[in-house]
C-alpha cells in the first residue's frame, strides 16, 4: 500500500510541473511589453491602442512621428481632441506595428557607423576620391537625399550649400566623402510603408455607422471650407478700393479689415506618412482649427485647408512654411516635392 501511495504522489508531482511549464509562456504572451512612454494598452472593437500620457510641449505631429501613425488616425481614435494637446492628457494611439524600445547608446553608435548605400557606392569618383552625383533637371536637394539615403543637412555640409538648399542642374554634389561613409539621416528619409493588417470581423452595423460618421466628417469639412471661402470673398469685397463718392469716414473701417488678414509666402511640402483624403495642413503659427487659403505661386491654383497641428521649427522643417496633406498637394497641381505658396487666413 505504501508503494502505491508513493507512485501516486510521483505522478501528481509530474502533472503539476508540466502544467506550470505550459502556463508560463501563455502568461508571457498575454502581457506584452509596453513602450516606455505609455501607460498601458486597451482593446476596442478588435483594435489595440497604446494609452499615451501627454508630456509638456508634445503635439499631434510629434506623436505621429514617434509611433509611426498618421495624424488623421490619431484624431479618428480620439474624437474629443479639438485643439492643442494638454500636459497630462491621455491619448489613444492605434498600434499598427511593433513599438521598439528606446535605442541604447551602443545601438545609436552602430547606426551611425553604417556603410554607404549600394546606390552611393556605385557613383563615380572625382579626382579627390569623393563619390559624386550630377543634379538632373527637376531634382531638388530633398529628392537627392531620398535617392541616396543621406540627410539634406549632411549634403549641405559636404558641399557647402546655401541655407536655402538650392541646387543647379549639372552641379556635382559630394554624396560620400573620400575615405568616409555616407552619414545616415538623423531621421528616416524614406518612411517605411506600414504593413497592411488583415481586416477584422466587425458587425455589419458598426461598419455602416463608421462609414456614416466618416461621410459626416467630410461634409462638415466641406461646409467649413465653403463658409471660409464665402467669408473671404465678403471681406475682400469690404476692403475694395473706395469709390469716388466714398467719404473719408469709411476708410478706417476698411483699413482695420486689411490689418486683420494674415498673409505669408514661403515653401510648402507634403505631410510625411499622411494618408488622409481631406484638405489638411500643419502650420508654424496659425491656431489649430484655422481655415487657411493656400495658393500655388507658379500656377495660381488655390486650395482651402484646415490646420490640424503646429509644425515644429526644427530640422528639415526650418525652411518650410507649411506642410499639406497629399490630397491638398494634388489639388495645387505640382510635381515638385517643395514649391512656393502664398497663404492667408483671418486669426480669431
Amino acid at each position: 500500500m505504501a508503494q502505491y501511495d508513493t507512485l501516486l504522489m510521483s505522478r501528481i508531482s509530474h502533472t503539476l510541473s508540466a502544467f506550470f511549464l505550459f502556463c508560463l509562456p501563455v502568461a508571457a504572451l498575454a502581457n506584452p511589453v509596453l513602450p516606455p512612454d505609455s501607460v498601458g494598452v486597451v482593446t476596442r472593437q478588435n483594435k489595440t491602442y497604446v494609452r499615451h500620457r501627454v508630456a509638456a510641449g508634445e503635439t499631434l505631429y510629434g506623436l505621429s512621428r514617434r509611433y509611426h501613425v498618421s495624424v488623421e488616425n490619431i484624431m479618428e481614435a480620439n474624437p474629443s481632441i479639438k485643439g492643442a494637446l494638454v500636459s497630462g492628457q491621455e491619448v489613444l494611439v492605434p498600434r499598427v506595428r511593433a513599438v521598439l524600445p528606446a535605442a541604447t547608446p551602443k545601438a545609436t553608435a552602430a547606426a551611425n557607423a553604417e556603410a554607404p548605400t549600394a546606390a552611393a557606392r556605385s557613383l563615380p569618383t572625382d579626382a579627390k576620391g569623393n563619390r559624386v552625383y550630377k543634379v538632373q533637371p527637376g531634382q531638388t536637394l530633398f529628392a537627392i537625399s531620398r535617392k541616396f539615403g543621406v540627410a539634406p543637412a549632411t549634403l549641405q555640409r559636404y558641399n557647402k550649400l546655401p541655407a536655402s538648399g538650392g541646387v543647379n542642374v549639372g552641379q556635382s554634389l559630394i554624396i560620400v566623402p573620400a575615405g568616409g561613409a555616407a552619414a545616415p539621416a538623423a531621421e528616416p528619409v524614406v518612411a517605411a510603408k506600414p504593413v497592411p493588417t488583415p481586416p477584422t470581423a466587425r458587425p455589419e452595423r458598426d461598419d455602416e455607422a463608421e462609414k456614416e460618421r466618416a461621410k459626416e466628417r467630410e461634409r462638415e469639412a466641406e461646409r467649413e471650407a465653403a463658409k471660409a471661402k464665402e467669408a473671404e470673398a465678403t471681406r475682400e469685397k469690404d476692403v475694395a478700393p473706395p469709390s469716388p463718392t466714398a467719404t473719408p469716414a469709411d476708410e478706417p473701417t476698411r483699413a482695420s479689415e486689411v490689418v486683420r488678414k494674415v498673409t505669408e509666402s514661403g515653401l510648402a511640402a507634403v505631410i510625411e506618412g499622411g494618408n488622409s483624403e481631406k484638405y489638411l495642413a500643419l502650420h508654424k503659427t496659425a491656431p489649430v482649427g484655422t481655415i487657411m487659403m493656400v495658393r500655388n505661386i507658379m500656377n495660381g491654383q488655390v486650395v482651402y485647408v484646415r490646420v490640424i497641428g503646429k509644425l515644429p521649427d526644427t530640422g528639415d522643417n526650418s525652411t518650410v512654411l507649411i506642410r499639406l496633406s497629399k490630397k491638398a498637394v494634388a489639388k495645387l497641381n505640382t510635381p515638385d516635392q517643395r514649391f512656393r505658396v502664398e497663404t492667408s487666413y483671418l486669426p480669431d
